[in-house]
C-alpha cells in the first residue's frame, strides 16, 4: 500500500486514518481531557500501573528541584546503568540512556562518555521544561536500565526495542516493533531513523518493515531479515495493553512496552496521541479495525475476551 502523494479521499478508501480524523473522531471523542494526566505524566502512569499489577521499569528516584540534581551520583552509584527521562516528555525527547556506570563515569550505548556536568545540565533542562509538553516545568525520572532480551539480538542496534500497540476501547487493534539504528542513536524513534516492523496481532510475527517511511527488508546496521522476527510473550503483551483501557479510562491509546531479559514484559508508557506511522509499518490502514470495534456497540467483554476477539478479527489473515 502506498500512502504518499495520494488524495485524502483515496487514502480513506484504503482504510488509512489521517491526522484530522484521528484528532476529532478518536482522540477528541474517546479520550476525556480530565484523564490526560494519567498518560501524559509518566510518573503518574507508573504509579497507576503498579496499582493495577502491571510491571514497569524500576524507579530509582525522582528529581523535582534543581538542588536535588546533586543527589544523582549517589542515587545511581550501585546501578550498572540507568535512564533519565522527563515525566511529561513526548516523542522520545529528553531521554538519556546510560548503559555503563564505572567509577563515577557514565557511558551511552554507543560507548561515548557523558560527564557528570553533562548529566546535571541535561536534568536541569528537563526540570526547566525544555522537553515537556507545552514547555511547562517538569520533573526528571531516574529508572533502572532495561536488560536487553537476547531474542532480539541482531534486530536492534545499540538500543532496546519496544512494542507499540494501538488500543481502541480496550481492543488491541494494530501493533509494531520499533528497532533502534545507528541513525536513531540507539533510540526506538521512527522520526529519528528507527525501523518500524508491523506485527501480526494474531501471532506476534513480523509482517512488513519500514525506515523513514520506506519499505526495507533488512536491518540497515545488522543486515538481519526483519520480517523473520516473532515477538515472544505476545499474548501477555496483548493482555497488558488491553488492561490499560480500564486503568486509564482512555478509549484511544498507544501502549509502549519492552521485554526485559530478567523481568519479562514491562509497560514503558502510554500515549493519548499515538502517531499514524504504525499504518505504514503494517502496510495497511487502521480504520477497518476501528470500525469493527465501533460496530460492537456497548459490550461487557473481559480483557481475555477482547484479546481473543482481536486475535481472531484483526490478524493478518482476517477479512474485514
Amino acid at each position: 500500500m502506498k500512502f504518499s502523494l495520494a488524495w485524502p479521499s483515496a487514502l480513506h478508501n484504503k482504510g488509512v486514518l489521517g491526522m484530522n480524523k484521528r484528532n476529532i473522531d478518536y482522540i477528541g471523542r474517546c479520550n476525556p481531557r480530565k484523564f490526560y494526566k494519567r498518560v501524559d505524566d509518566k510518573l503518574t502512569t507508573k504509579q497507576l500501573a503498579l496499582a493495577n499489577n502491571i510491571a514497569v521499569p524500576s524507579l530509582i528516584g525522582v528529581v523535582r528541584e534543581q538542588h536535588e540534581i546533586e543527589d544523582i551520583p549517589a542515587m545511581v552509584a550501585a546501578e550498572d546503568g540507568f535512564v533519565i527521562k522527563p515525566s511529561k516528555g513526548s516523542g522520545g525527547k529528553g531521554i538519556l540512556v546510560i548503559t555503563k556506570v564505572e567509577a563515577g563515569r557514565y557511558y551511552k550505548p554507543n560507548g561515548h562518555e557523558v560527564t557528570p556536568s553533562e548529566v546535571y545540565r541535561h536534568v536541569s533542562n528537563v526540570l526547566s521544561g525544555l522537553f515537556s509538553l507545552g514547555g511547562n516545568p517538569d520533573v526528571a525520572i531516574v529508572e533502572g536500565l532495561i536488560q536487553f532480551d537476547p531474542v532480539f539480538d541482531g534486530y536492534s542496534y545499540e538500543g532496546v526495542p519496544d512494542i507499540r500497540l494501538i488500543v481502541y476501547k480496550g481492543f488491541p487493534v494494530m501493533g509494531m516493533l520499533r528497532l533502534s539504528t545507528a541513525a536513531s542513536d540507539g533510540k526506538a524513534n521512527l522520526h529519528q531513523g528507527a525501523v518500524g516492523v508491523g506485527v501480526d496481532i494474531g501471532t506476534g510475527k513480523g509482517l512488513h518493515a519500514v525506515q523513514f517511511d520506506k519499505p526495507i527488508d533488512f536491518h540497515p546496521d545488522t543486515n538481519k531479515k526483519l520480517i523473520d522476527i516473532k515477538v515472544p510473550h505476545w499474548d501477555f503483551l496483548l493482555h497488558t495493553a488491553s488492561k490499560t483501557y480500564e486503568m486509564s479510562e482512555m478509549g484511544y491509546l498507544g501502549t509502549d512496552m519492552v521485554l526485559d531479559r530478567d523481568k519479562g514484559p514491562l509497560l514503558l508508557e502510554l500515549n493519548a496521541r499515538p502517531g499514524l506511522a504504525i499504518q505504514i509499518a503494517n502496510n495497511r490502514g487502521i480504520l477497518p479495525y476501528l470500525d469493527n470495534v465501533d460496530k460492537l456497540g456497548k459490550h461487557n467483554m473481559t480483557v481475555d475476551e477482547r484479546v481473543e476477539y482481536a486475535k481472531k478479527h484483526f490478524c493478518h489473515s482476517a477479512q474485514l
